[in-house]
C-alpha cells in the first residue's frame, strides 16, 4: 500500500517494571534519516532502534523519542553498614557507662542514623531493557506505519483524480489536432487563390504543403507516450514498497511530453489545454513529494 512520508506513532507499555513511552514522527526527506532523544543512560539503544525503524521505513526524516521510568521494587538494595553500626553502638554503650545513664539502645534508635544503611541501585540487564524498549517501539512503529498508509491512500486518490483530468484533456487534443491540419489547408488554399487572383490552385503542391505542416504539428506520438506514462503512474500507485522516486521520474517524463505537445501544436485551443495539463502535472508532482 502507498505510504506518505509524514506520520506519527506512539505506544506506552509497562514491561519488567519499566514504564516505557516511545514516540516516532517523520517528515519528508529524499532518503532515510534517523535521530533519537532518550535519557543518556539508555543511549546504547539508538542503533537498535534505528535498525528496527529501517525494517519498516524506506524514506523520511524520522525522530524517535524514548521515555523510561524504572518502577522496580527490587531496583534498590539496602545493606547494613556493619562497621559503622559496631562503632556507633559501642559508643552509645560507652556513653551510658561513663555518664551513668540508662543503657536503652534500641534498633529504632540505631536505625535512625542516616549512615547506618547503604543503598545500592540494582539496574536491569541491558538485554532486558533492550527487549522491553524494542517491544514498545515495534508497537509505536505499527501505529506510525498505519497513519502513513492512511495518508498515502488520500494522496493516491488525489493523484488518480488528476490523471483522469489529464486524460480527458489529452482526448480533446487528439480530436483537435487533425482539425488544425484541415484548417491550415483551407487557409493555405484561400491564401494561394488570393495571390493568384482566383487562378487554379496546384492541387499536388497544396497536398505536399499540407502534409509537411501535418507532420510538423503531429502530436500522436507524444499523446501515446503521455498515456503510457499515466498508466505506469497508476500501476505504481497500486504497488507496495517505496515508489516515490519512480513516481517523480514518471512525472518528469509526463511534463516533457506535454511541453513537446505545446511547442508542436500551432493552435490556440491546444495551447490553453496544454497549460491546464501542466498545471495538473505540477499538482501531482507536489503530492508525490510526500510519498515514500
Amino acid at each position: 500500500m502507498l505510504r506518505s512520508m509524514t506520520g506519527f506513532g506512539r505506544a506506552v507499555e509497562q514491561i519488567s517494571g519499566l514504564d516505557i513511552t516511545v514516540e516516532i514522527k517523520s517528515v519528508n526527506h529524499r532518503y532515510f534519516e534517523f535521530s533519537s532523544r532518550m535519557p543518556r543512560a539508555y543511549q546504547f539503544l539508538e542503533e537498535k532502534l534505528k535498525s528496527l525503524c529501517q525494517q519498516s521505513i524506506a524514506r523520511g526524516k524520522c525522530e524517535v523519542s524514548v521515555l523510561i521510568e524504572d518502577n522496580n521494587d527490587s531496583s534498590a538494595a539496602v545493606e547494613i553498614n556493619h562497621s559503622f553500626a559496631k562503632g556507633y553502638i559501642s559508643a552509645l554503650k560507652q556513653l551510658a557507662k561513663e555518664y551513668k545513664i540508662k543503657d536503652d539502645v534500641k534498633v529504632s534508635t540505631v536505625a535512625n542514623h542516616p549512615e547506618m544503611f547503604k543503598v545500592k541501585r540494582v539496574t536491569l540487564d541491558d538485554e532486558v531493557i533492550s527487549g522491553a524498549v524494542l517491544t514498545v517501539a515495534a508497537k509505536a512503529i505499527e501505529s506510525f506505519v498505519s497513519m502513513r498508509e492512511i495518508e498515502g491512500e488520500k494522496l493516491s486518490q488525489d493523484v488518480q483524480s488528476r490523471t483522469e483530468t489529464i486524460l480527458s484533456k489529452v482526448e480533446i487534443i487528439e480530436k483537435r489536432s487533425p482539425e488544425t491540419v484541415k484548417a491550415y489547408r483551407q487557409r493555405l488554399e484561400a491564401h494561394i487563390k488570393e495571390l493568384l487572383d482566383d487562378a487554379k490552385v496546384d492541387e499536388q503542391r497544396l497536398i505536399t504543403e499540407t502534409a509537411i505542416f501535418a507532420d510538423k504539428v503531429a502530436v500522436d506520438e507524444e499523446t501515446v507516450r503521455l498515456r503510457s506514462h499515466i498508466d505506469q503512474l497508476r500501476n505504481l500507485l497500486k504497488s507496495d514498497g517505496s515508489v516515490g522516486k519512480k513516481l517523480d521520474f514518471i512525472v518528469q517524463e509526463m511534463n516533457r511530453e506535454t511541453n513537446t505537445i505545446g511547442s508542436k501544436a500551432q493552435d490556440v485551443e491546444i495551447a490553453h489545454i496544454v497549460v491546464d495539463i501542466k498545471s495538473e502535472i505540477e499538482k501531482i508532482r507536489e503530492q508525490i513529494q510526500n510519498i515514500e
